[in-house]
């Protein structure tokens, strides 16, 4: 889809040729003497729509107005998270009207993020997968102009939030993808082609050179699928040569039976999107290669299957990660913690500024938050900060989680260095304290993304969160120098 801004006045959008317009109307909307502005005072008055967030009015050939379909939409005060909620409502109501361009009108008086709230709801609404099905019935959207009272002041909002929404799209495409498509192999290619087609770095290390670096957890997972691993390594580089890079590391568990500890089958093929953080990571860079920041970034992405089979790993074995500490895994089905850590100890090489990790990997973290935040874990205040706002203002929220050095004893093991489970209670603090064992030497966070990578039921599929939020936090870093994320005043336990 192509989105374009456009400096409009309401007389100038009534005049727009396409095949619907929104009009949102905020609170301190003031009709004048055009034709959508009389269209829109009429019905207010009759209080045939109101300016509150979520009402809506469509009207079919208006005279004077050029699009045959028209939707006025309340926004309430216009601020980004009333846009997103009023375009997301009005594109609804119109993805059954066939229309293939569309005019999307913003209040004069909307807040700053309301063109970027404007975008990322377009792009959602009307997201339609299509690539397995033997008869698509594809996007109808193709062309999106947002209007705007001055389209040169919000032309650098305007492309931040393009750039997010088709890395969000990506990493939608990808996380929809059956197993059997979107193998490590495949993220692999894309993570290929995403690099050459936007001028970044990309290296992919197969079983042979992943077991020649030591990633003794990592292989131990994969070691029971016919699938080979991959471990992906992106490079974008923005920035001096001598700036510290931002590392993001995605869990790619392309599908996940739990192992051993197998999972029950309802629902299981849900687990498919547990390479949600990996896709989070390849749409990132998505959204970079497209906007180019002054940023480095390093994306690490340890993907493959875990399986039940003869030679699957076994409760009760013990591994080496690559941090020489051993591992009893007492469950199988805790497998994304045992990928990740070898991913942090890897991403020491790159003296990173600051490290985020992102996996769907608890229930419990849906239990705690439900899919509405996703869960913060951090050992650096200052980055955690950085964290927090940037999901506020990409509307991709996350939720602060404690630490405390208490939650680790659960982890003690009578044959390794540490166990890989503890009890239920706290389990999502838990898998933190056990990642975060293989992340004192850098500003980490921890972003567990279970109950936000996708949804279930009549709307399943994957919402590409929270790829607007690291996109978000890498563009507030920049120029940070040795970042304010880096650091490291205060610690959190």
């Amino acid at each position: 889809m192509d989105f374009e801004l456009k400096t409009l006045s309401l007389a100038g959008a009534a005049g727009e040729k396409c095949d619907a317009l929104v009009l949102l109307l905020s609170e301190s909307f003031k009709p004048g003497k055009d034709a959508l502005s009389r269209l829109a005072g009429e019905a207010l008055k009759a209080r045939d729509v109101e300016a509150k967030p979520g009402k809506l009015l469509q009207a079919y050939r208006s005279a004077g107005i050029a699009a045959p379909r028209v939707v006025l939409a309340g926004c309430g005060d216009g601020s980004g998270k009333r846009v997103h909620a009023a375009v997301q409502a009005a594109v609804g109501a119109l993805r059954a009207s066939g229309a293939k361009r569309l005019v999307i009108f913003l209040p004069a008086d909307a807040k700053e993020d309301a063109v970027r709230a404007a975008v990322a709801a377009t792009a959602e609404s009307s997201y339609v997968y299509v690539a397995t099905k033997s008869k698509p019935e594809g996007r109808e959207l193709q062309r999106v102009t947002i209007g705007v009272a001055d389209a040169k002041r919000q032309q650098p909002a305007f492309a931040a939030a393009q750039a997010a929404a088709n890395g969000i799209e990506f990493a939608r495409e990808l996380g929809n993808l059956p197993p059997n498509h979107a193998t490590p192999t495949r993220l692999g290619e894309e993570a290929k082609k995403l690099a050459k087609a936007h001028g970044m770095q990309c290296e992919v290390l197969g079983p042979k050179e992943v077991a020649k670096i030591g990633m003794g957890s990592f292989m131990a997972v994969a070691q029971g699928s016919d699938e080979p691993l991959r471990f992906i390594v992106l490079k974008y580089l923005g920035a001096a040569s001598g700036e510290a890079p931002v590392v993001l590391i995605g869990k790619g568990i392309t599908f996940d039976s739990g192992g051993i500890s197998i999972k029950p089958s309802q629902d299981m093929d849900e687990m498919k999107f547990d390479m949600g953080g990996a896709a989070s990571v390849l749409g990132t860079f998505r959204a970079l290669g497209e906007l180019k920041p002054a940023i480095n970034v390093i994306g690490l992405i340890p993907s493959c299957e875990n399986m039940p089979d003869g030679r699957s790993v076994k409760p009760g074995d013990i591994v080496k990660s690559l941090s020489g500490q051993t591992i009893e895994i007492l469950n199988t089905d805790a497998e994304g913690r045992l990928i990740l850590c070898d991913a942090l100890t890897y991403a020491e090489r790159f003296k990173p500024r600051a490290v985020v990790d992102i996996a769907t990997l608890t229930g419990a973290c849906v239990v705690a938050l439900g899919g509405v935040r996703s869960g913060l874990f951090a050992s650096d205040d200052a980055l955690a900060q950085a964290l927090l706002e940037a999901g506020e203002t990409a509307m991709d929220a996350c939720w602060r989680m404690p630490l405390d050095d208490e939650y680790s004893e659960g982890l003690k093991s009578n044959f390794a260095d540490v166990a890989n489970v503890a009890g239920r209670a706290g389990g999502a603090v838990v898998a933190a304290k056990f990642l975060q064992r293989f992340a004192g030497s850098f500003p980490w966070a921890h972003l567990d993304i279970a109950g936000t990578a996708w949804k279930s039921g009549g709307a399943k599929g994957s919402t590409g969160r929270p790829v607007g939020m690291l996109f978000q936090f890498l563009l507030d870093q920049q120029g940070t120098g040795p970042a304010k994320a880096a650091k490291r005043p205060a610690k959190r336990k």
